[in-house]
């Protein structure tokens, strides 16, 4: 019991200035929006929109993002499949091909590419990140 009550004390501190919103993304972006902002976002996947809920985020989605994420005041990073449709909804914002294999099964994984698109805030080097 004695090593509960430190936990659960522990977590009490580490959660102490934490805010837990359930908001659609756009309200949370444009509540939080400020100029030392950084937005980490992962939409589901291009062509797999319906995998967290049918509705929940529509294939025009992309495109009310991307317009949302030109006019930020802070900074975002989104990560997203490769999609000759996603890097023309997201033209215009620095994008970063990541090539990364997909483990999710026990196999041997397969090779595939992702992007990094962020407003280009946090470039160096030639890379984004």
């Amino acid at each position: 019991m004695r090593r509960l009550d430190g936990l659960i004390d522990a977590i009490h501190h580490r959660l102490a200035d934490v805010v837990i919103e359930q908001l659609p993304y756009g309200e949370f972006i444009e509540r939080y929006d400020h100029a030392r902002a950084l937005f980490y976002l992962d939409p589901p996947y291009f062509q797999s929109e319906d995998d967290y809920g049918k509705g929940a985020f529509t294939r025009a989605d992309f495109g009310r993002l991307a317009r949302q994420l030109g006019g930020l005041k802070g900074g975002f990073i989104l990560s997203i499949n490769d999609a000759p449709e996603i890097r023309r909804i997201f033209d215009g914002l620095a994008i970063e091909e990541v090539r990364l294999t997909y483990t999710i099964s026990r196999g041997e994984g397969s090779a595939a590419a992702e992007l990094l698109i962020s407003d280009g805030a946090v470039e160096g080097e030639g890379r984004l990140f």
